[in-house]
């Protein structure tokens, strides 16, 4: 599974961004999918996620601005991100669990994977 992310860019505080991560390759669908960030000396944590049963879990400082939506149909992960500000400058990774049943055993095998990363700078 190879993720492809983009919609990453130099804003001002306080405008919006929109990322995009689109998960290619053999699988049946996908499951857990999320966002994280990791700022400059920092460590990577999550923004936003969406668990295989539906469940939207936001990390503090976000909840109220951004906004995580997951398309099955074209197996895409987007983060709408609006009043952005300084302190959401980070490079943004998306990951993605897939399963994809084995047709001998019809036991569900999962792929977890990252995406490169794409850096969003918010100028205050």
């Amino acid at each position: 599974v190879q993720l492809q992310a983009s919609g990453g860019g130099l804003v001002q505080a306080g405008e919006s961004l929109r990322l995009s991560c689109a998960a290619s390759g053999t699988f049946d669908w996908l499951n857990d999918v999320g966002w994280y960030r990791q700022a400059p000396g920092k460590q990577r944590t999550s923004v936003a996620t969406i668990s295989a049963d539906g469940a939207i879990n936001y990390e503090d400082s976000v909840r109220g601005r951004f906004i995580i939506s997951k398309d099955t149909a074209k197996n895409t992960v987007t983060l709408q991100m609006d009043s952005l500000k300084a302190e959401d400058t980070a490079v943004y990774y998306c990951n993605i669990e897939t399963v994809t049943m084995d047709r001998k055993s019809f036991r569900p095998v999962l792929e977890t994977a990252w995406g490169l990363g794409t850096l969003v700078t918010v100028s205050s």
